[in-house]
């Protein structure tokens, strides 16, 4: 069982207490060791409504929070983090699996959005307009949409819950979070901090954990709840869509991704590895934004192919708590399961193996994957049509600039995509035509708190992170005054 000063408290968080009522609970593993790590408590819908009542209880409207006490509260979840980076980041890595330093990393990128709408904060203070329709002075307040639903997955425990909370806490939203069943002590953690070193209001922050069906369904139902924010698949941001249609909710969603990475015959190819290499293993393979189909112009497949397996054959694979590894386990059996699965299928409809492992030859009894690199992927496979979430390297060769755009957007998502290139103006038009709401350029760098982020397509509705994701969580409201 885990020992943290940051987990005292194995409970739900409700109106400022530590609190659960009922007797279920759910345990949470280490997916390096198969041990469980603890038992924590899965609320029912009597927490869940009362969390929204918490949440509405600290909503002020008539008399909203100052954009200065707000600023603080940013201010002050930032400094909580990086002053607690070592610990949020060893609890991380011991339930998600990544290694200890990608997970440290992770605390001070998500220290990195409450710090960013720290100080641009201002951009929500009302503003006059300068001209005066109809003989008014008009007076655009940005309100704060209510208290909100955070619905978060287990890759980034700690960062995609970042993204939102922030902007929210930006916006004087109450909110009410609910972490993934895999990875719920990353997020207690957090909200110990944040007890400890920041004066919120009381149900300010709530956290709820146990079952999506109890949990997500009263979010969803609950008109005291005017939006959700939701990272996860499209299949259940579909389901989020229908189910809170009738309230006409609004929704933030960040879905499912298919990422092109395309390397152009001019690229640098020895850095168009290195980033792929960046790219592709963060997390496993486990994230959205990972590169899941390799496009490698026809004149440089070979050579590409070559330094690619270079560098995946000096990965290390293994327990990442001992922080000297480059690959974690995956998060759990399904998820090993698929990544089997798409190389068995790749390997039999013609794809030839470069680096790793044949199916046959994987561990059985653990999670580790061992990075893996296909060539000669053709678009009627698994993994070129779905997201593998995993250490799996397919490369497809692709002969002119128009061929490649084409199957960069063959998917129905539109969340990340990657072109290597040279030519400043083939960039530019391949970056047009492609149909991602993130294109990196000679870079496999995915989002910073700094700029927007979201997809286009099937993955997503809205945008986090940047002054676009300030202005997520709040309504504009225009007042014109008569004379």
């Amino acid at each position: 069982m885990i020992e943290s000063p940051l987990l005292q408290h194995l409970k739900g968080y409700i109106g400022g207490q530590w609190t659960a009522t009922g007797e279920a609970t759910f345990d949470v593993y280490n997916p390096a060791t198969g041990k469980v790590l603890a038992s924590v408590p899965s609320m029912p819908v009597e927490d869940v409504r009362a969390a929204i009542e918490a949440g509405k209880s600290a909503l002020r409207l008539t008399e909203p929070y100052p954009i200065e006490t707000r600023r603080l509260w940013l201010e002050g979840i930032r400094d909580a983090l990086k002053a607690n980076k070592e610990e949020i980041g060893r609890i991380l890595c011991l339930e998600h699996g990544k290694p200890l330093n990608e997970a440290q990393g992770e605390v001070d990128y998500a220290a990195g959005f409450f710090d960013y709408f720290s100080k641009t904060i201002s951009g929500l203070a009302a503003h006059t307009l300068e001209e005066k329709p109809r003989d008014c002075t008009w007076t655009v307040h940005y309100r704060p949409v209510g208290v909100v639903g955070l619905i978060t997955p287990w890759n980034f425990p700690i960062g995609m819950i970042a993204k939102k909370l922030s902007a929210a806490l930006a916006a004087g939203c109450p909110s009410v979070i609910k972490p993934a069943s895999e990875t719920p002590l990353t997020m207690i953690a957090m909200f110990r901090v944040i007890e400890e070193n920041v004066d919120l209001p009381r149900g300010m922050i709530n956290l709820v954990m146990g079952k999506a069906s109890v949990i997500g369904k009263e979010l969803c139902e609950n008109p005291d709840v005017p939006m959700l924010s939701f990272t996860g698949s499209t299949e259940v941001g579909r389901q989020l869509i229908i189910d809170t249609a009738d309230q006409i909710k609004k929704l933030g969603l960040e879905l499912g991704g298919n990422a092109p990475y395309i390397v152009f015959d001019d690229a640098d190819l020895e850095k168009a590895a290195d980033n792929l290499i960046a790219n592709k293993f963060r997390g496993g393979g486990q994230t959205c934004v990972c590169a899941n189909r390799i496009f490698v112009h026809e004149e440089v497949l070979e050579a590409f192919g070559k330094k690619v397996a270079e560098r995946v054959r000096g990965m290390t694979v293994g327990d990442g708590i001992n922080g000297d590894v480059d690959i974690g386990p995956l998060i759990n059996r399904a998820g090993f399961d698929k990544v089997r699965e798409h190389l068995e299928d790749a390997l039999q409809k013609g794809a030839s193996l470069v680096a790793g492992s044949k199916p046959e030859d994987l561990p059985k009894d653990t999670l580790f994957f061992p990075p893996t690199v296909v060539s000669g992927v053709k678009s009627d496979m698994a993994c070129f049509r779905e997201e593998t979430f995993g250490p799996l390297v397919p490369m497809v060769p692709f002969r002119s600039e128009d061929e490649a755009i084409d199957m960069g957007n063959d998917t129905e998502f539109g969340l990340a995509a990657y072109v290597f290139t040279a030519d400043e103006a083939r960039a530019q038009r391949v970056a047009g035509g492609l149909r991602f709401g993130h294109v990196g350029w000679n870079t496999g760098t995915g989002p910073a708190p700094e700029a927007p982020f979201g997809g286009m397509k099937a993955s997503g509705i809205g945008r986090e992170g940047g002054s676009e994701g300030l202005f997520e969580f709040v309504e504009p409201q225009a007042v014109p005054r008569g004379f």
